[in-house]
């Protein structure tokens, strides 16, 4: 499994930006996806992430009401959408994907050890 990130750039405070998780290689129908981001000089952090089936998400006390995970298996893709974002939202933003247990409806959370598969990276600036 391949994954790819797109999506990123400048954007104003207040403003939106939707990220795209481009897989290949594998059908992501059977993967848990999670979104991390990193800051210049701080550790990484999990954004938000959903399950394989089932349409569960998590979202970071951060980001939550603001942005909005979603998954289009048709398209093999995973999407972020960034609302109103802000300044702090900086960052390199990545997507993670974890194979899943048959049948099983949760997230993996934001312990990055739990996902095997990372993509580059797309970065965010959010200035004014």
């Amino acid at each position: 499994l391949q994954l790819v990130e797109s999506g990123g750039g400048l954007v104003q405070p207040g403003g939106s930006l939707r990220l795209s998780c481009a897989a290949s290689g594998a059908n992501l129908d059977y993967y848990a996806i999670g979104w991390f981001r990193q800051a210049p000089g701080k550790d990484r952090e999990g954004v938000s992430c959903i399950s394989s089936i089932g349409g569960n998400t998590m979202y970071a006390g951060s980001v939550k009401g603001r942005f909005t995970i979603s998954r289009d298996n048709a398209k093999n893709a995973v999407y972020l959408q960034m609302n109103r974002v802000e300044p702090e939202d900086t960052a390199v933003y990545y997507c993670a994907a974890v194979l899943a247990p048959t049948g099983y409806r949760r997230t993996f959370g934001f312990d990055e050890a739990e996902y095997d598969y990372w993509g580059q990276g797309t970065q965010v600036t959010v200035s004014s």
